[in-house]
């Protein structure tokens, strides 16, 4: 029998491509742990929103999204911490703070953790937030939503700063967030613009009861998104001597803008 010698460069080539083989192997071997890792999981994203508010800026210190099922278990969500000037995400602008995969099944609320260095910006002067601790250990959201296994979803927290800074005199002001959850796969929205141009006129929808708010932008223009199916009746209240214009009979279906154009008051 002979013995068959390689030379030393083609046992180098043969050790290189079984040590490329083994690398593939495992890679393959890593990927479909990775998908089985996920099977079974629902991809949940959050993104944040305002209602616009008469003041300069908003700073709000964003710490943390938690999401808890009906069964009381909790995943806290893969958040882009930091401080976030919501009056910069008003009439259809919004940032994605969270994301992360959830098992399949009901949720019942999220959990949106706020630092203590939120701030307002008042005639160009910066003055603090205080936030009350309930609201730094995690403010309570209630969703209610059930989720399939494969599908992704985007839940929109709509901040009304409006609402939501309450000044207590001598320039103190306290953070009370109202928020609204809004699941984007179910809703629509209400766009306009008025003429003449004016900022932080008041817009208002109203459907079955319920009414929706928000105002214009420097450039006259204003979006309420969030809002469910239904008939509106739209009404912008300007200021003196202009009067109130009300638009009825608007429909809003899911996934669509209603545009409702100019508005002359």
């Amino acid at each position: 029998m002979k013995t068959i010698q390689m030379k030393s460069g083609t046992s180098s080539i043969l050790n290189k491509i079984m040590y490329a083989t083994l690398i593939g192997i495992l890679f393959i071997q890593m990927s479909s742990c990775t998908k089985d890792k996920n099977a079974g999981k629902a991809q949940l994203s959050v993104r944040m929103t305002d209602a616009p508010a008469n003041y300069d800026a908003v700073m709000i210190d964003v710490q943390g999204v938690e999401v808890t099922g009906d069964g009381g278990t909790s995943v806290l969500l893969n958040t882009t911490a930091g401080m976030y000037n919501i009056l910069e995400l008003s009439n259809g602008l919004n940032t994605l703070i969270a994301t992360g995969d959830l098992d399949a099944g009901t949720v019942s609320q999220i959990r949106l953790i706020l630092g203590p260095n939120s701030t307002v910006k008042v005639n160009n002067v910066d003055y603090p937030l205080s936030t009350p601790s309930a609201m730094q250990s995690g403010l309570k959201l209630q969703v209610h939503q059930t989720f399939e296994a494969g599908v992704a979803y985007s839940i929109l927290l709509d901040f009304d700063a409006g609402q939501s800074i309450v000044e207590q005199g001598n320039n103190v002001y306290q953070l009370k967030p109202v928020i609204r959850t809004i699941d984007t796969a179910i809703s629509g929205s209400i766009k306009g613009s008025i003429s003449p141009i004016a900022a932080n006129v008041m817009i208002t929808a109203t459907s079955n009861g319920i009414t929706y708010t928000s105002v214009t932008n420097a450039s006259g223009n204003f979006l309420i998104a969030g809002l469910p199916v239904g008939t509106y009746s739209v009404t912008i209240t300007p200021v003196l001597p202009l009067l109130p214009v009300t638009l009825t009979g608007k429909t809003v279906v899911v996934g669509i803008s209603t545009d409702l154009g100019i508005t002359a008051l």
